[in-house]
């Protein structure tokens, strides 16, 4: 097989399997959120909106059921890849809102080793990392646009677009 032939078909099968690039990406960032919007009120919503209240987010309470909210709508949607144009929003702007209310003061480092006890690994709080590549991914899935398994490809394909 010439060499252009075999560029030809590796060029192929690349565009053929980037196509489901975005799959892993929603996995990840839809279940992460969706974990967290679980999380927030099976331990208790009125604790995280005091939390809020302590940080000086304005209206911590209303703040605190529209991050649950958004959390657990824009992490089914983004599992789902519906709407992800304007779910990204949203979820982009909770990740800021965490990066600077929270996570900000702790450095960029996500992991911050400060004990081993009994064998086991102590953790600091968290810096911004994650939050940044939270948002990463979201970028890249609109920038993707829909992918194979998901409802926006469905979505747009029924209107022809």
């Amino acid at each position: 097989m010439s060499q252009q032939l075999k560029l030809a078909a590796t060029r192929g099968m690349q565009s053929a399997m980037s196509r489901y690039a975005a799959i892993p990406l929603r996995a990840i960032a839809g279940v992460g959120f969706l974990q967290h919007g679980y999380a927030k009120p099976n331990k208790n919503p009125e604790a995280f909106a005091a939390m809020l209240q302590s940080l000086h987010v304005p209206l911590p309470h209303l703040s605190a059921y529209l991050t649950i909210g958004i959390e657990l709508v824009g992490g089914a949607a983004l599992l789902l890849g519906a709407f992800l144009a304007w779910v990204s929003i949203p979820t982009i702007a909770v990740l800021l809102a965490a990066m600077f209310t929270v996570h900000l003061p702790y450095g960029f480092s996500s992991i911050k080793l400060k004990a081993i006890v009994d064998g086991r690994a102590q953790f600091g709080p968290p810096g911004y990392e994650c939050d940044l590549l939270y948002i990463a991914c979201i970028l890249a899935l609109v920038l993707l646009g829909p992918s194979p398994w998901s409802i926006d490809h469905f979505r747009l394909r029924e209107r022809g677009v």
